[in-house]
């Protein structure tokens, strides 16, 4: 079923329609899904939301599973774009052992901000993991591998290059890549405090790096 509906989005995307009119529907299906979550979401809620009818959503997307395709597509690639562009703007300016800590904590709260926690994206996230039974396989693989494994495979580049440089000593630049995302990922959600000021985060970003590098720094 998946596979057919990537094939008819791909198909309908090259041959057009109306451009404006399926974004319409990918903006409106994202804040659907994301209120709502796969299973309970509903075509006639979506074509409200995005103001169309439900026989235009099905000229464009061959049903609901091909529309989720589509939306967890789209925002799993914009959001890990946005990701990597502070990425590399903030990991790629350093140039010395004095610049490490203090551009590993600005990384760590850019891309906790990037796109801000109550954005649409993440709710759908969310129901990704909650809804993980009801949704094709395939489409979880899609948003790993568009999302979250293509943000930790630039930040590995990136940590072994530091490496290479001699201001950081690691063993797997992919494992430091998760540790990284893991501490900092705790400083700024709920792990340690749901709902952190930002002076608050920045203090506990401090603190995650700190113990970043009591196990990564030459």
């Amino acid at each position: 079923m998946y596979a057919g509906a990537v094939s008819s989005v791909g198909a309908e995307s090259r041959s057009g329609g109306t451009t404006a009119k399926r974004q319409a529907i990918l903006d409106g299906a994202l804040a659907v899904f994301a209120r709502d979550g796969y299973a309970r979401a509903s075509i006639d809620a979506i074509a409200k939301t995005a103001d169309v009818s439900t026989r235009t959503i099905y000229n464009h997307f061959t049903d609901k599973a091909g529309l989720f395709a589509a939306v967890v597509e789209a925002g799993a690639t914009a959001v890990s774009r946005a990701h990597i562009d502070r990425i590399d703007t903030i990991l790629g300016g350093i140039t010395s052992a004095e610049d490490l800590e203090p551009a590993l904590v600005d990384c760590g709260l850019a891309l906790h901000s990037v796109v801000p926690p109550e954005a649409p994206h993440w709710g759908l996230v969310r129901h990704v993991h909650a809804d993980a039974d009801h949704i094709p396989p395939e489409v979880i693989d899609v948003w790993r591998r568009l999302g979250p494994a293509r943000v930790k495979r630039q930040l590995a580049l990136h940590l072994a290059d530091l490496d290479r440089r001699g201001l950081l000593r690691l063993d797997d630049p992919h494992v430091a890549a998760v540790h990284y995302s893991a501490l900092t990922g705790s400083a700024w959600g709920s792990a340690l405090e749901p709902d952190p000021s930002a002076e608050r985060a920045a203090e506990l970003m401090n603190l995650a790096v700190a113990a970043f590098l009591r196990g990564y720094a030459r």
